[in-house]
């Protein structure tokens, strides 16, 4: 067939190649190679090969392919694309095509040119189809106007088939019609635009002047000139410019539809094919109805397709004219956009048969015909069924109305249910973790009393060793007495013989004195050993050695004398001295004798850093009068109480100003289009008006931000100072109380209002925003009260905001902590993980939360599946009971967006600002509003602080119980693991359908796109290869209809009138 794209492609390298010979010649199947040419030069070779690139019309992406070649292939290209070179020009064609328009000479000699057109015809088809694109152009140029003489010799060719048709429907003999009672009886004939018969009419009999000219157009038509001159308009409409020349040229498509009166099927069938292509390049549809228009005109049709239908119903032999009218009437009646227009046009080929025919032809044996049958049965609309479809339609669309209503019910109640339910558990959450404290309270308790046991058994075991020693101790003292008694005993009888003597010394010591007595030398010598002692010694009873001293007994301290009693307590120390006068450095001069009636007077203390001093220090100085407005001089000015101690409280500006003549600055500097300068009297007094004008206190940005607030809040002073005072929230909005606390007096401002009321000035002098800031700054407590009205503004919403996060935090920590099919999921993956890793890595003992999303990552060999779907498919084999395990985490996705953080911090706000609100009760007691709202929201605010406290504990424990930190991982960080996760899982039965249903997207993707195309080069052979792969249906707005089944009957709702 050639190339679609209008350009030919020639030889790379060993390929062969399809070329077009000059008319007569005989086209062999490879020509002899010349000799070879010498390459030339660069320069020479890169400029030819781009004329033979432009020549072939050739795609962007094989031209970038051929410019990659090598000098010597590119060579190549160039020999052969000259040795091939078209050598006739397309002038040759059209002599000869001129020729046979002419109507004289003699009939046998008229054969054998018929004979030679038809060659003619073939060769320049051919020529068409794969010369290049600048062939083309130049075979429809200005000059030659190819287009225009094939379009005359092919109504020439057909003129003769209308005529016969014309003569044969009115029941009179060809050979006894003239030309101009054809042309009459057509002008006659009802018309609905008679400019284009006419015009039509024209082109064709205007070449006509004998019944000579009829015979050798009867001669024409009997061969294939037609069929070759259709094929030659097809070859010329795949170009882009050259379908434009046809869409535009005023008879080339009525000459196209008149070729349907062509008594060869084949070309009535390549007519039909060329026909419906032209119908789906944008703004063609409407050229072929013309043209069908003309048609009707020109054959005297009653009303418009009714030969088509004809042909159709009586060309049943030929399959391919059949599956090529089905399909042209396809797409005639449902390429249009207009819903309106497509019943139109269907119910003209309703009215002409076309259901019944097909109702007999759905026996036919040919795929081919019963698919364009059921493409065309696909589109159809039947407008019956289209209006029951519009009252179901109104019908489903209250009733969705309805269940939409019922929707957002039931998701209201469901969102109800959900926060009850999340309040529920974390309740029950809260109210078993306070269990699991109190049983662990008790453990402990029963492990110290168990120990307090153990003490006090030990206790008394000691206390029974002590009895017992308690007892041997009373034991050896009952032996020591005994002992002692014996002693005294002996010491008395010594004293009555006279061999010792007791004396009491002054410091009422008992001593013992032996009587001296004449003894041998060895008793003697033992008596020498006897030796005074203090306290109660006892001495030998005999002359034996003494016995070991007996420890003290009571017995003893009656033997020994009283001591004397102990002297009276000393008297109390005196007084300390005075201190010592200060020394002459700190010494002060007495203070002066006060003034008679007054205190006395002490120095003013010195001012505060940041404050101005009251008095002294900068004067205020007055603002400078002058004649011109003069342009602002936009400095950053120091403020009064930032110069002190600096270079500028040393300088006097006014003095400068006194010194100088400003006449001459001022009528420089002055800004444009000011009037002359007023008198001296009529200054003055403006310069009185300007001192009886009123001052303001305040920065002038922040009064007239204040100014601006005021006008926002739309209340008086008293007012907004009075609910202020009351903490009357209903009168002031949190919003307007927020923008008034920015405009708190600070410490100057009051100062300066101080200062003005001590000069007793009146406060009307003052603007509004001054009078407002002086009432404002008297309210006691003002950033107090502010602060406990915002407060108290903003605490419903805040609880309402930070409960459902603490206990979706509750709920989730403690669902994730508590499921054991979590448990279980987890310890099979970790058993997969070292069964993969433990040979290379060694054995695991746990893993990161982290490692769950690398599940989907890990692949099989082949490559179609991932570990993820190996476990799941484990979990579904093998542990059934864990594939639901994700029911038993709750909260996760609420969990996931709560910045714990931020909570927690709100909490500590919130009971900064309740101590604050308590305060300012104890300041006033009587205040209901304060106790009103400390009685029902001091509990309220408890509970949160407790929530917020179990909510931390809770999740670090969990955070911590899988292993995690959680001063590094937020809940934004640890819940989304476990949600990403579940997800996965989920998806993970629907991972084989995927490629299906992506699959189906595509197709659904695809039949979408509408096949209307822009006119373009290769747009005509594209759309007509497109619809012999497949039928053209539609997807948007038509109303399918079921698949055709044998017996079925097509039903078209007989009340649309045209």
């Amino acid at each position: 067939m050639g190339n679609a794209a209008g350009s030919m492609e020639f030889p790379m390298g060993k390929e062969g190649k399809t070329v077009s010979f000059p008319p007569g010649s005989e086209t062999p199947q490879k020509q002899a190679a010349g000799p070879k040419i010498p390459m030339p030069a660069e320069e020479e070779l890169e400029e030819r090969f781009n004329v033979v690139l432009n020549s072939m019309n050739l795609p962007p992406d094989k031209v970038k392919i051929l410019c990659q070649y090598d000098s010597e292939k590119k060579w190549e290209l160039v020999c052969d694309q000259e040795r091939f070179q078209v050598k006739n020009p397309p002038s040759a064609y059209l002599l000869k095509l001129r020729s046979y328009l002419d109507q004289g000479g003699i009939s046998r000699k008229f054969k054998r040119r018929v004979q030679e057109s038809t060659q003619v015809l073939r060769e320049l088809e051919i020529s068409l189809r794969t010369n290049h694109i600048g062939w083309a152009q130049e075979f429809l140029s200005e000059e030659n106007r190819g287009l225009d003489f094939l379009v005359d010799y092919m109504s020439f060719a057909q003129c003769a088939v209308t005529y016969d048709m014309d003569s044969l429907d009115n029941g009179t003999a060809t050979p006894d019609k003239s030309v101009e009672d054809l042309t009459r009886s057509a002008g006659n004939s009802p018309i609905h635009s008679a400019s284009k018969a006419a015009r039509s009419l024209t082109v064709r009999f205007n070449a006509l002047h004998s019944r000579k000219a009829m015979r050798n157009s009867r001669l024409v038509s009997q061969k294939d000139d037609v069929h070759l001159c259709i094929m030659c308009l097809r070859a010329i409409m795949n170009y882009q410019s050259g379908f434009n020349l046809v869409m535009t040229h005023p008879c080339c498509v009525n000459e196209i539809t008149l070729s349907l009166n062509n008594r060869n099927p084949r070309t009535k069938a390549l007519v039909l094919e060329l026909l419906a292509a032209v119908c789906l390049v944008r703004g063609g549809h409407d050229i072929i109805l013309s043209a069908f228009d003309n048609f009707k005109e020109v054959c005297g049709e009653r009303s418009r397709f009714e030969k088509l239908m004809e042909y159709f119903s009586n060309e049943d032999s030929n399959i391919d004219f059949m599956v090529a009218c089905m399909q042209f009437i396809n797409i005639m009646v449902h390429s249009v956009e207009n819903m309106n227009f497509r019943v139109h046009l269907q119910y003209e080929f309703s009215h002409h048969g076309l259901d019944d025919y097909l109702q007999r032809l759905k026996f036919t044996e040919s795929d081919r015909l019963l698919v364009q049958i059921q493409a065309y049965l696909d589109n159809v609309f039947d407008v019956g069924a289209l209006l029951e479809d519009a009252e179901t339609k109104n019908a489903l669309l209250e009733h969705m109305e309805e269940l939409q209503d019922h929707n957002a019910q039931i998701s209201s109640r469901l969102q109800e249910s959900e926060r009850e339910a999340l309040e529920t558990v974390s309740e029950l959450e809260k109210h078993l973790i306070q269990t699991t404290k109190e049983v662990e309270l008790l453990k402990e308790s029963l492990r110290e009393s168990c120990s307090h046991v153990t003490i006090l058994q030990q206790r008394e075991i000691e206390r029974e060793i002590e009895r017992e020693r308690e007892r041997e101790r009373q034991r050896d003292s009952d032996r020591s007495a005994q002992a002692l008694a014996e002693l005294e005993e002996k010491v008395q009888g010594l004293v009555d013989q006279q061999l010792i003597r007791m004396e009491r010394s002054s410091s009422g010591h008992l001593d013992l004195h032996v009587v001296p007595f004449i003894l041998p030398v060895s008793i003697h010598a033992e008596t020498e050993q006897i030796t005074t002692v203090d306290g109660p010694v006892a001495p030998p009873t005999s002359l034996v050695p003494p016995t070991p001293p007996a420890p003290p007994l009571l017995g003893a301290t009656e033997v020994t004398a009283q001591a004397p009693p102990p002297p009276p307590p000393p008297p109390p120390p005196p007084p300390p001295p005075p201190p010592p006068p200060p020394p002459c450095s700190m010494a002060t001069p007495p203070l002066p004798p006060p003034l008679p009636g007054r205190g006395i007077a002490l120095p003013p203390p010195p001012p505060s850093i940041g404050m101005a001093p009251p008095f002294g220090g900068n004067r205020n100085k007055k603002a400078i009068q002058t004649k011109y407005r003069m342009p602002s001089f936009n400095w950053q000015a120091l403020k009064p109480n930032q110069v002190a101690g600096t270079i500028f409280n040393e300088l006097d500006d006014e003095n400068v100003l006194g010194e100088l003549n400003m006449d001459a600055f001022e009528e420089q500097f002055k800004t444009k289009a000011q009037t002359a300068p007023a008198d001296v009297g009529t200054l003055r007094a403006k310069v009185a008006q300007k001192i009886h004008s009123k001052v303001s206190l305040l920065e002038s940005n922040r009064a007239k931000n204040l100014a601006i607030t005021l006008r926002k809040g739309g209340m008086a002073t008293s007012d907004i100072c009075t609910a202020i005072e009351t903490y009357n929230q209903e009168a002031l909005s949190l919003d307007f109380l927020e923008l008034l606390e920015r405009f708190i007096p600070s410490e100057y401002e009051v100062k300066l209002i101080q200062n003005y009321e001590r000069d007793g000035r009146p406060l009307d002098e003052l603007p509004e925003e001054d009078r407002f800031m002086v009432r404002f700054g008297k309210i006691p407590r003002l950033a107090q009260r502010i602060s406990t009205l915002t407060f108290m503004g903003n605490f419903p919403e805040s609880i309402q905001l930070i409960q459902p996060q603490l206990n979706a935090i509750i709920a989730a920590s403690m669902s994730i902590k508590s499921s054991s099919k979590l448990k279980k999921i987890l310890e099979i993956i970790l058993a997969f993980g070292n069964y993969m890793n433990s040979s290379k890595r060694g054995a695991a003992y746990g893993f990161r939360l982290q490692s769950l999303d690398l599940l989907l990552d890990t692949k099989s060999t082949d490559r179609k599946q991932t570990l993820l779907h190996f476990i799941v498919s484990i979990i579904q084999e093998k542990y059934p009971e864990l594939q639901a395990f994700h029911s038993e985490l709750h909260f996760m996705d609420k969990a996931a967006l709560v910045s714990l953080d931020s909570i927690l911090q709100d909490v500590c706000a919130l009971e900064r600002g309740m101590e604050v609100t308590r305060k300012e009760f104890a300041v006033q007691e009587d205040n209901p509003v304060l106790q009103d709202f400390l009685t029902s929201n001091n509990d309220l605010l408890d509970s949160v602080v407790e929530d917020g406290k179990t909510a931390q504990d809770v999740y670090e424990s969990t955070v911590e119980y899988f292993g995690e930190n959680p001063k590094t991982t937020p809940p934004s960080m640890f819940f989304p693991v476990f949600v990403r996760f579940i997800k996965a899982y989920k998806q993970v039965p629907m991972m084989p359908k995927l490629p299906q249903m992506d699959l189906i997207a595509e197709l659904k993707r695809r039949q979408v796109i509408p096949l209307v195309r822009e006119g373009k080069d290769g747009a005509i052979e594209d759309i007509i290869t497109d619809l012999r792969n497949q039928p053209y249906r539609r997807t948007d707005g038509s109303r399918v209809s079921a698949k055709w089944k044998p017996g079925q009957k097509l039903q078209v709702s007989s009340d649309i009138s045209l």
